[in-house]
């Protein structure tokens, strides 16, 4: 089954709560190299502007396997250039000053051999700095992955569903090669419920369940969101005033070569 583009306007309708983790991660980014500034993972370039004012005369490039989200990107202010590749074939010109990657590696597997490359890429005094939602144990998210494993055996593992892996592979994978940080954020977000739809499978919708929802037919679809929205009530509340209050974790780390 090929796999639909992204949506952006569906990906934009919750874009200041996705905002500010990118900002944060931007804002933990010490120093970088003379290089270019790569935005990994850039999609409609809401962080090109931000990127450009940090990057001191350095190239900033897009990088993005999204034809709809560099449409967007393409419009943003701060880019030098925009590259269409996927994330796990992408190899940079010349070495980056700055890869710079919010909340896209979780979809690219074998952090094991990426993220290491990556890092060999860097110029020296170079920074890697990613951002990955550390969400998946949470009822937002384990509920899609638990309902198709209980109406739909087998499925789960053709659908690309993304994936972090625990916090201490991560140190003990980049530690040993420089000046590592790493921490998690957990935010709590305000979301309001929309058409009678409970605010956090909007949320999720656009980002975690596209390839669960994208893999199903439309009764099963149907039935899916049914009875999502019921463990969403259970799980998250809807308040008085239609909102829900949502804790969100997230995991950040920088390696400084």
């Amino acid at each position: 089954m090929a796999t639909a583009d992204w949506n952006p306007g569906a990906y934009a309708r919750f874009r200041d709560l996705r905002l500010r983790p990118a900002l944060d991660l931007l804002n933990a980014v010490g120093r970088m190299g003379a290089g270019d500034v790569i935005d990994l993972g850039c999609g409609s370039g809401v962080m090109g502007e931000a990127l450009g004012a940090r990057a001191g005369g350095r190239r900033v490039i897009g990088v993005d396997s999204s034809p709809a989200m560099l449409a967007k990107a393409g419009a943003a202010p701060g880019y030098d250039s925009l590259q269409q590749v996927d994330i796990a074939d992408w190899h940079p010109v010349r070495a980056p000053g700055l890869i710079y990657s919010n909340a896209a590696l979780h979809w690219v597997g074998n952090h094991e051999d990426l993220l290491p490359r990556l890092a060999a890429t860097l110029t020296k005094g170079g920074t890697l700095a990613v951002q990955m939602p550390h969400q998946n144990k949470a009822p937002s998210h384990r509920v899609w992955l638990s309902l198709v494993e209980e109406m739909f055996p087998g499925r789960v593992e053709k659908m690309g569903t993304p994936g972090v892996m625990a916090p201490q592979k991560y140190e003990a994978l980049l530690a040993p090669k420089g000046e590592f940080r790493l921490w998690e954020t957990e935010y709590y977000q305000r979301l309001v419920a929309e058409g009678g739809s409970h605010p956090v499978r909007r949320f999720t919708e656009s980002t975690y369940a596209r390839p669960v929802l994208q893999a199903l037919g439309q009764d099963e679809k149907d039935w899916m969101i049914a009875r999502y929205e019921e463990a969403m009530h259970a799980a998250y509340p809807v308040r008085a005033d239609g909102s829900v209050l949502f804790p969100f974790r997230r995991l950040f780390f920088t390696l400084t070569v």
